[in-house]
């Protein structure tokens, strides 16, 4: 259950209740909750407290999963699923799996991308990628040696679009987490103390 209120089909504008239809048909989103691929579909309904918020999430996730750009679609995904590691958003993790699939990764890759580091799966250029994310999602920087890598294998205009990547889905997967949104629902108290043991007497 997310922590902020749902818009209803019933109280939406006509844009969004033309979205919602893109997503869950004739249905109201709050009341029969679902969306193609699983998901609760509580991102959209929670977004669309703020209309203009919820076209711009939309717009911009959506224009960088178009054909045609810079940053080849392999790459973006990998950028993103590691994104959604390091960053503990099992909802962006799930989602993009399925689209790497979609842009062809393989299973194999797939598989190993949690240990990637010590994986033999991977092309250098994937690797660069993968470190790259790594080191933005985990530490606010890019080694030079990691930056080294990436300009050894991309262009300008596809490291900077990674980059851009990196950050519109880390931003995302920070605002689902702490809304407890759609996969991510869980709180801070899975990191409380465990408690020792009583001493032996």
């Amino acid at each position: 259950m997310g922590r902020l209120r749902q818009v209803s089909k019933a109280e939406a504008t006509p844009e969004i209740q033309e979205l919602y239809k893109q997503f869950f048909g004739d249905r109201d989103p709050v009341t029969e909750p679902g969306t193609a691929t699983g998901t609760p579909g509580d991102y959209w309904t929670t977004f669309a407290l703020v209309p203009d918020l919820l076209f711009q999430a939309r717009n911009s996730l959506m224009a960088l999963m178009q054909p045609g750009r810079k940053l080849p679609a392999k790459l973006r995904e990998l950028a993103i699923l590691r994104t959604g590691i390091v960053g503990d958003s099992r909802f962006e993790y799930s989602q993009h799996l399925k689209v790497a699939r979609m842009v062809g990764v393989s299973e194999e890759k797939l598989a190993a991308i949690k240990g990637w580091a010590v994986s033999g799966k991977f092309t250098d250029v994937e690797r660069a990628v993968m470190q790259a994310t790594d080191e933005i999602v985990g530490r606010n920087l890019v080694e030079d040696e990691t930056f080294a890598a990436l300009k050894t294998h991309l262009p300008d205009e596809q490291i900077m679009e990674l980059f851009y990547v990196i950050g519109l889905w880390r931003m995302h997967g920070m605002i689902v987490r702490a809304l407890h949104l759609e996969y991510d629902a869980d709180t801070t108290a899975r990191m409380k103390e465990v408690p020792a043991p009583p001493a032996q007497k």
